[in-house]
């Protein structure tokens, strides 16, 4: 009995240790993705970081072994979380209503994760040191089979004649303004959420690009 009962607690204390890491680790990261947003990678320092996050340098050491190690964990995440939406497009669904999806969906991330994509652009500004591989490799790779499928539903005539691969580099232009360039469309607009009007715009866009 007792025996179990020491195993339990040691399975309880690791359990709540892991649930402390994962917990210091996500808050680390979420305070890394303001201070490089604000400052950049070269004006981002680790005590800056460790203070946002609310941990000693020593414990944020503990997790990330350098500044380096922060800002490419980021952008590894981000990454995902940027592709995603294009890996949702359906060869068997309706192709306009599936570009339109992905227009919707690169739209809401251009809103939910403002920072985010500034950190990437930030990062493509730079000449993508840190990510360049994954950018020849696996987002070359992903954009050729996506596009792919756009070039299928083109030849059974299904939407019209464009470019498959400026079509996406178009979603991604067109979405993530709203984004990197927040501060000139909310001064230009003078709205509080451009964002139900860019929607609306960028559905008529597609539409008529794609019409047959």
């Amino acid at each position: 009995m007792n025996g179990q009962t020491l195993g339990s607690r040691k399975t309880r204390r690791s359990v709540s240790s892991s649930r402390i890491q994962k917990r210091n680790r996500e808050a680390i990261l979420a305070a890394a993705l303001g201070v490089f947003a604000e400052a950049g990678y070269s004006g981002a320092t680790l005590d800056r970081i460790a203070r946002a996050a609310g941990l000693s340098k020593p414990n944020l050491l503990y997790y990330f072994r350098s500044k380096d190690a922060i800002y490419t964990a980021l952008l590894q995440g981000l990454l995902d979380t940027w592709l995603d939406p294009l890996r949702m497009l359906d060869p068997e669904g309706d192709p306009v209503a599936e570009i339109l999806g992905y227009v919707r969906r690169k739209l809401d991330l251009a809103r939910d994760y403002p920072l985010e994509s500034r950190l990437f652009a930030y990062e493509i500004m730079q000449g993508a040191p840190r990510i360049r591989a994954v950018l020849e490799q696996d987002l070359r790779s992903l954009v050729e089979e996506r596009a792919g499928i756009i070039r299928g539903w083109i030849d059974r005539g299904r939407i019209a004649p464009v470019d498959p691969v400026h079509l996406i580099f178009s979603v991604w232009a067109l979405t993530q303004h709203y984004a990197d360039f927040d501060v000139q469309v909310r001064a230009v607009l003078g709205e509080t959420d451009p964002f139900p009007g860019a929607e609306a715009h960028l559905r008529t866009v597609f539409e008529r690009i794609l019409a047959t």
